[in-house]
């Protein structure tokens, strides 16, 4: 693992990552906890995330290796399950989505004989929501979610930004020098490394259009046959272009042409395989949360602007997707810091039939703490409605809110409101090392 400065920038981590030298990861101490007290633990994660890297070189250590990506081993896991499971160490495999038979002779194994650490399974696809093996682990698996890199790790600090003790306490980093970080850079350049470490557009968008052709053309099909791969695409740019917003399935059908049902399948699909990830409502009632419409959001900033045909930062500033795309990219590193967390923190949104409406909600250790998210690098008190209208609602439960804002400065911008800066939150704010 490697430690670098974030004020470095890019081209130190570009130069590192050809040195072969591994960034490290945040979710890799939590890892370690469940394989410490599971027989199993699964790691999924949208394709290109770092599972193999992560699974290999920071976990990798007396563990064996297999990858079912081998057609040689994925052979043997079909037709030879209980020999391949034969190791004298602790089993990691990797891609064992490709083998369903295999997770119910690891089951047979783990009721045989519960040992902590015994399997380390890797996938692209989520299993636990795969009806072929969905029940075949069941009370016997932890399962944790590899999302994209932060831009604390492309920094190589191995983390996920400040968030428990940003929540707990905002008025505690107001002395935190917090440079201006162009954000449009960062969500351009998204989180998969092979992306994201690259400085070069035309490489970039290459790489970007690679990765859609493989999910289309290898990875959907292993899942579901997919009948018109052209009708697939144009949904996943139309869910682009809705980023941060209400699904309606109505108007996604209309828009691309096709039924309701097929839409339905297709979202799902998305879900499966981490691409697409729905944030439901809050409501004090939590059969209520399940009712209302989830807001869409894709797992990686880097292809929502790829899909949405924005490539540079002026494309982005000048798009009515910008403040969407920013939400997106806080969406995500929330995301990556819940899988740190044990239990996880809920995440939500909340919004009003009278139009009053906060982007984040958490729910975590019995406190709610409301987020906004704003383009603006000087938050005005106007700025906070939603917000105010939220600790109105629930004074008990939440006694704080937060904006998160482009600009340098942490302030109190009312009793119970925080302005904080976007790179204090994400954890690229070069003062934070001391604190965590």
């Amino acid at each position: 693992m490697i430690h670098l400065p974030a004020q470095h920038g890019w081209h130190i981590i570009h130069a590192v990552n050809n040195n072969h030298t591994t960034l490290g990861r945040c979710l890799v101490p939590a890892l370690r906890a469940a394989l410490a007290r599971a027989p199993v633990v699964v790691l999924t994660g949208a394709r290109q995330t770092g599972k193999t890297t992560l699974a290999r070189e920071l976990l990798g250590k007396d563990r064996a290796y297999v990858t079912l990506d081998d057609m040689e081993m994925a052979d043997r896991a079909e037709r030879e399950a209980d020999t391949l499971l034969d190791s004298a160490k602790p089993l990691t495999i990797d891609e064992v989505q490709r083998s369903p038979g295999l997770l119910l002779a690891i089951k047979r194994r783990v009721d045989r004989k519960r040992q902590a650490g015994q399997f380390l399974l890797t996938g692209s696809a989520n299993l636990a929501l795969l009806g072929k093996v969905s029940e075949s682990l069941a009370g016997r698996a932890v399962y944790k979610t590899l999302m994209p890199m932060t831009p604390s790790e492309l920094a190589g600090a191995g983390a996920c930004g400040p968030w428990d003790a940003l929540l707990s306490d905002p008025g505690a980093f107001r002395d935190v020098h917090t440079p201006r970080r162009d954000w449009r850079q960062v969500a351009l350049a998204g989180g998969f490394p092979p992306a994201a470490l690259v400085n070069d557009l035309p490489a970039r968008t290459d790489w970007f259009d690679g990765y859609v052709r493989t999910y289309l053309e290898r990875d959907l099909q292993m899942l579901s046959t997919i009948e018109h791969l052209a009708d697939f695409r144009r949904l996943l740019r139309i869910v682009a272009l809705r980023t941060a917003k209400l699904m309606n399935q109505t108007d996604m059908a209309r828009d691309a042409g096709m039924s309701q049902p097929t839409v339905h399948r297709y979202l799902a699909l998305l879900e499966t395989s981490h691409l697409l990830y729905r944030l439901p409502a809050y409501a004090v009632n939590r059969t209520k949360r399940l009712i209302k419409a989830p807001r869409l959001f894709l797992c990686d900033t880097g292809l929502a602007c790829f899909l949405a045909g924005l490539h540079t930062p002026a494309q982005l500033a000048a798009s009515d997707l910008a403040g969407f795309i920013l939400e997106n990219l806080v969406l995500v590193a929330l995301l990556v810091w819940r899988e740190t967390q044990t239990p996880g923190p809920e995440l939500l949104y909340w919004r009003t039939t009278t139009g009053k409406e906060v982007d984040f909600v958490i729910e975590h250790e019995g406190r709610l703490t409301p987020l906004e998210v704003k383009t603006t690098s000087r938050p005005r008190l106007d700025d906070t409605d939603g917000l105010k209208a939220f600790l109105d609602e629930y004074p008990a439960a939440a006694t704080h809110g937060i904006l998160l804002h482009t600009g340098d400065t942490v302030e109190r911008l009312s009793p119970r409101i925080w302005a904080v800066p976007l790179a204090l939150a994400l954890g690229i704010a070069k003062d934070l090392s001391s604190r965590g």
